[in-house]
């Protein structure tokens, strides 16, 4: 008769098989990291490091990165405080934006030799000085959002992309805030489905600093009038530095995450707020129909499951979600000048 496993062994192998999807990965030395998943399988990081764009991808959920390769350098490159490049999937590949810090906007496509700096997305020299920006990639078109300086104020402008990132359309203004300026140093955000675009920043009207949502039914050709996210308002005098997290649902309908006052909150326009911690530098993703949160609070990286149970990663900010499968998300984030990558299963 064969002996019987003993019961903590049985428990530290069951433990351990669990660590593949509850170990935290180092992806390489950087800050500011973004990730897609391009619906075939691959998960893409981007991330800067000094001047140089930084590119890592996954084969197999997650489980595994390849080594950090170069997609570019961009001499000054923006990449801290919310600035960095921005990676989003389109029919004709992955594209890239990175901006520097005297306000260009440059954009990037990974082909089959490999990436090729190809454009620069604003078409008025160095406006995006806040180096603030989002990217969103669906069908064959990506859309790219940033806080513009033309005409000396700051505004959200953006531009629409149908061939991988090659060529942008001229830019066109989607909000003015009638009190001068959007919030100067919050980082805009954008979701693009369909026809739909949707597009998220925080304003400054009347002294407050509250998140507005703005959309588009015919692709960014024309935006409606912006609409002001959550219940409360938040009048300050100064920048909170934080923008948000925003997603298309499977139900076609956008989904908000945010902070007011060091509380975050989740809201769906015409619905009411819906309180989900306190923390800042949040994120959102919806999967299989429900949302997965993300935050930093007191240095730590949080994720809140659908089911409402709240998890700490690790030490660390701005993190990232991305759908991997119905099961799993990847979570990616900084600290200490280090990118790092999670899996977590819902």
């Amino acid at each position: 008769m064969r002996n019987p496993v003993p019961l903590f062994l049985f428990i530290v192998i069951i433990a351990g098989c669990r660590q593949t999807e509850n170990t935290s990965l180092v992806i390489g030395a950087g800050q500011m990291p973004n990730a897609v998943n391009d619906g075939s399988g691959k998960l893409h990081i981007v991330y800067g490091t000094t001047d140089s764009i930084m590119y890592s991808f996954s084969s197999d959920n997650g489980k595994s990165f390849s080594s950090p390769s170069l997609i570019g350098v961009i001499p000054h490159l923006a990449a801290s405080h919310m600035r960095g490049p921005q990676v989003a999937a389109t029919s004709n590949g992955i594209t890239v934006i990175a901006s520097n810090r005297d306000g260009d906007i440059f954009s990037f496509n990974k082909s089959s030799s490999g990436w090729l700096q190809v454009s620069r997305v604003n078409d008025v020299d160095t406006v995006a000085k806040e180096g603030l920006m989002a990217l969103s990639g669906e069908g064959q078109n990506a859309f790219a959002v940033w806080l513009d300086l033309r005409d000396r104020h700051n505004k959200i402008f953006g531009s629409k992309s149908s061939d991988g990132g090659k060529t942008w359309s001229p830019n066109k203004l989607i909000y003015a805030s009638p009190d001068t300026t959007v919030c100067e140093c919050c980082k805009p955000s954008v979701a693009i489905k369909g026809n739909d675009v949707y597009v998220m920043f925080r304003n400054w009207l009347k002294g407050n600093r509250d998140l507005h949502l703005i959309h588009s039914a015919d692709g960014g050709n024309n935006f409606g009038q912006a609409q002001k996210l959550g219940n409360g308002n938040w009048p300050l005098n100064g920048c909170p530095m934080d923008g948000g997290g925003l997603v298309i649902g499977s139900d076609g309908n956008p989904e908000t995450v945010w902070q007011r006052k060091g509380v975050i909150y989740a809201s769906e326009p015409g619905k009411a707020e819906k309180e989900i911690a306190k923390g800042r530098g949040c994120t959102i993703a919806s999967v299989n129909g429900k949302s997965v949160y993300a935050w930093t609070d007191n240095g730590e990286v949080f994720i809140m499951k659908p089911q409402g149970m709240k998890t700490s990663l690790g030490k660390g900010s701005l993190p990232i979600l991305k759908p991997i499968n119905n099961e799993h998300v990847l979570c990616v984030w900084e600290n200490e000048k280090k990118v790092y990558a999670r899996i977590v299963e819902l």
